[in-house]
C-alpha cells in the first residue's frame, strides 16, 4: 500500500478514472465529482453548475455521476415522478434484494409505488456516495441513505400504526448512458418492523407462506465453502476486485477476521474513537463495540463464509478515504449472537447480503455504516422451517 492511501488522506488524483473492468481512460479530474456529506441537497442538484465530468448518454441535467444518483433518486421517491424509472432503468433490469429479485422495470415502477403508499411522508437523505467507472465503460455507485417518514397509510406492512421510523439503506448501482441496468439493494427492514411495533415473527411468517405458496424453498447445500473439509481457511484473500491499494488493504484485513476469525485484527485498523453505525440504527462507540458486533453476528452463523463481490473508494473532502464493501454471508443458524429474533438455533442455511462503508482517516478506520437487515434472515428461517414442514 502506499503511504498516502495507507494514511488515509486524500489521493490527489490525475484525471485517469478506473472503471470496474480495470481499464482506464482520460477524464475530468474526480476532485470536481461533488461529495454529499459537507452540502445541502440544493447543492448536490443545482441549477447552475456546468457540467464537471464526462457524462456522454446521460441527461443534460446531470453535471457528475454524485449529482445524477442524488438527484434522480430524490425525484423518484421525493417529488414522486415515478416515471423516470422508465428513462432511467433499463427494460430488463435486475434489482437485488434482500428478500427477493425483480427482473423487470415494471415491476420496480410497481414496487416503488406500493411503498409510497404505505409511507407517503418518507424522505430519503443521501449520507454519502462512494463510485467508480466512467462513462464509457459505466458507472458504479453506492448510495448509502438514510430514510425517515411516518406509517400513515395501509399498505404493504399493514394497517397504519402513525409511528415514525428511521432506516438505514444502501443501493448499489451500475449505469450506463443514463440507465441503471443492474441494482442491489439492502434496506434495514427490521428497524421499520420494530419501530412501528409490528411482530417480526408474524411479518417474516406472513412473506415465507407468500414465498412458499409461489413454490420458492430455502435448499441447503451442504458446505459454504468457507474451507474444505478438514483443511483451515485460505491464508490470502482473492483481491482481484480491487482497484487500489487502500482496497486490498480492506479486503486482506476482512478476510483475515471475518474468514480466518482474527477478531483481534479488529483492534489494529480501527481507531480508539471509531464510531459504529449498524442495523437497527445502532449507534456506538469504541473498538470493543465493533468486536461485539461483528462477533455477534458470526455466533448466529457460526459456520458462515464472508464473499465480497465488489469494492470501490474515493477520497473524501472530511479527510482520509471512504471505501464501499458489497459482500455476501453463507452460513446456518448453528448458534446465538445478537440475531435475538431468530431464536434457539434451527439449524436453517441463511444468506446475508450487506454492505458496508468505512471511514479511514490517518490509517485508522473512523467510522463504519454497516447495512444488513434481519428480518430477511427471520424470514429465510420460516421458509425452511415452512418447506420441511417445522413451522411453527
Amino acid at each position: 500500500m502506499s503511504e498516502t492511501e495507507a494514511s488515509g488522506r486524500p489521493v490527489k488524483d490525475s484525471g485517469q478514472v478506473t472503471s470496474p473492468a480495470g481499464k482506464g481512460r482520460s477524464a475530468m479530474p474526480t476532485e470536481q465529482v461533488l461529495q454529499v456529506e459537507r452540502r445541502d441537497y440544493t447543492e448536490l442538484a443545482p441549477t447552475d453548475r456546468p457540467r464537471m465530468q464526462s457524462m456522454d448518454g446521460f441527461d443534460d441535467i446531470y453535471t457528475d455521476i454524485v449529482d445524477y444518483i442524488v438527484r434522480c433518486t430524490h425525484k423518484i421517491w421525493d417529488e414522486r415522478d415515478i416515471g423516470l424509472i422508465y428513462s432511467h432503468y433499463t427494460h430488463n433490469c435486475v434489482l437485488y434484494g434482500t428478500t427477493g429479485t425483480i427482473y423487470n422495470r415494471e415491476d420496480v415502477v410497481r414496487d416503488t409505488i406500493q411503498r409510497l403508499v404505505s409511507f407517503p411522508e418518507r424522505r430519503g437523505m443521501a449520507t454519502q456516495v462512494i463510485w467508480n467507472g466512467n462513462d464509457v465503460d459505466g458507472f458504479y455507485t453506492s448510495h448509502l441513505v438514510t430514510g425517515s417518514g411516518r406509517h400513515t397509510q395501509n399498505g404493504h406492512l399493514g394497517p397504519a400504526t402513525g409511528r415514525p421510523f428511521v432506516s438505514r439503506t444502501i443501493a448499489d448501482c451500475m449505469i450506463v448512458k443514463n440507465k441503471i441496468y443492474r441494482e442491489w439493494v439492502v434496506a434495514d427492514t427490521m428497524a421499520i418492523i420494530k419501530q412501528l411495533g409490528l411482530d417480526p415473527n408474524l411479518f417474516a411468517m406472513r412473506t415465507a407462506k407468500a414465498k412458499f405458496a409461489a413454490g420458492l424453498t430455502s435448499l441447503d447445500i451442504g458446505e459454504n465453502r468457507r474451507f474444505l473439509g478438514q483443511t483451515p481457511p485460505t491464508d490470502k484473500p482473492d483481491t482481484s476486485i480491487a482497484h487500489n491499494d487502500i482496497e486490498v488493504y480492506t479486503l486482506e484485513w476482512l478476510h483475515e477476521v471475518f474468514t480466518k476469525r482474527m477478531f483481534g485484527k479488529i483492534t489494529e485498523v480501527y481507531a480508539p474513537t471509531v464510531q459504529y453505525h449498524g442495523p437497527l440504527m445502532k449507534e456506538l462507540y469504541g473498538v470493543a463495540a465493533v468486536v461485539h458486533q461483528h462477533l455477534g453476528l458470526i455466533g448466529s452463523l457460526p459456520d458462515a463464509s464472508y464473499e465480497p463481490q465488489y469494492i470501490s473508494s474515493v477520497p473524501s473532502e472530511e479527510g482520509g478515504v471512504k471505501v464501499a464493501v458489497r459482500w455476501v454471508m453463507e452460513g446456518h443458524h448453528l448458534g446465538y449472537g445478537i440475531l435475538n429474533e431468530l431464536g434457539d438455533p434451527t439449524g436453517k442455511r441463511v444468506q446475508v447480503m450487506g454492505m458496508t462503508h468505512y471511514h479511514y482517516k490517518n490509517g485508522k478506520i473512523v467510522d463504519e455504516w454497516n447495512v444488513y437487515d434481519e428480518l430477511s434472515l427471520l424470514t429465510q428461517v420460516k421458509l425452511a422451517q415452512l418447506a420441511d414442514g417445522t413451522a411453527v
